[in-house]
């Protein structure tokens, strides 16, 4: 593998990014929107982080999973967005080899953190449902750093495993990546040798791993609609099932952009439909999920305005 991997380095060191083919008028009105969005991005995130962290009344299991969120939105946005922003500016749209290969590592470690994180998230909303007498020992601080513990091995074995495969491929001259980042659809694309096995690999991972976080995140809410069900109030029920929203909002947003790119048979035929998908679920879905959560979450809006009036 090592070998194989100092063949590659010597045939392409380097790679072009060729992102968006759009007017150079308009690179710049791109450049400014993904400014704004990045920078949206990291304000709320941080905020979110901070406010949990500070606020002694969110210091519960789910506010603990939100913080993590947030942690993992700030990393792959910021995997992605600098060097895309850069490259907006930029002539010489490149990225060496190896820091192609450290960007999509973190970049497939974060987003599949998430996926994990969020079926996490869906688990400890079943469990304060459909058991809240048991809850605070059932997701005992010890077992949620082991869940998230656990979100982030999964996340890394994918990483390790996809970013293995991809850059043991041949890249025989042709260096230039229809994308603005780097990620396996694309460096298929332009390599030289078969990619029948990779394209496999890539479909029954990602397969494995949406089925098995969509699975869980199905049952948990089916268990709790069960519940809200059975609750005599309207108010009661609509009280009890708001909690989800925000999670519900999250998950649907995430799960379908990352099933469109990924999991569908024509990933890999279609460049640019991918990036605009890209675009949703690199910047623009971290952008929204601290706004859906904070918008939609009456303890975390408490918290800010009890954060504001202490200073």
């Amino acid at each position: 593998m090592k070998s194989e991997f100092n063949r590659n380095l010597s045939e392409v060191t380097e790679f072009i990014l060729l992102g968006f083919r759009t007017p150079p008028k308009l690179q710049i009105l791109l450049f400014l929107g993904f400014l704004l969005v990045y920078v949206v991005t990291l304000v709320g995130n941080i905020t979110m982080i901070v406010v949990i962290k500070m606020d002694s009344r969110l210091q519960i299991p789910m506010y603990f999973f939100l913080r993590n969120l947030s942690y993992l939105d700030l990393c792959y946005s910021t995997v992605i967005a600098p060097k895309t922003l850069a490259n907006f500016l930029s002539n010489e749209k490149k990225i060496s080899y190896r820091g192609c290969a450290v960007q999509f590592f973190f970049f497939a470690l974060s987003v599949t953190t998430e996926g994990f994180l969020l079926a996490v998230m869906a688990f400890d909303r079943f469990s304060a449902i459909c058991s809240p007498l048991l809850y605070p020992v059932h997701m005992s601080p010890k077992l949620c750093v082991q869940l998230v513990t656990g979100s982030y091995t999964c996340g890394c074995i994918n990483a390790a495993v996809q970013t293995s495969f991809t850059f043991s491929l041949r890249f025989c001259g042709e260096n230039r990546l229809d994308h603005f980042f780097c990620d396996v659809p694309a460096l298929i694309k332009i390599s030289c040798v078969d990619t029948f096995v990779n394209e496999v690999v890539l479909c029954i991972l990602s397969a494995l791993i949406i089925t098995t976080t969509t699975t869980v995140i199905l049952v948990s809410y089916a268990y709790i609609l069960y519940s809200v069900l059975k609750i005599p109030s309207t108010h009661g029920r609509s009280r009890t099932f708001s909690t989800c929203g925000s999670h519900i909002a999250v998950v649907s947003l995430f799960y379908g952009t990352v099933f469109f790119t990924y999991a569908q048979p024509g990933a890999v035929s279609s460049p640019e439909e991918s990036k605009v998908v890209a675009v949703f679920y690199t910047l623009v879905i971290p952008m929204l999920n601290p706004l859906i959560y904070s918008l939609r979450n009456r303890d975390v809006k408490d918290a800010v305005k009890r954060i504001l009036h202490s200073k």
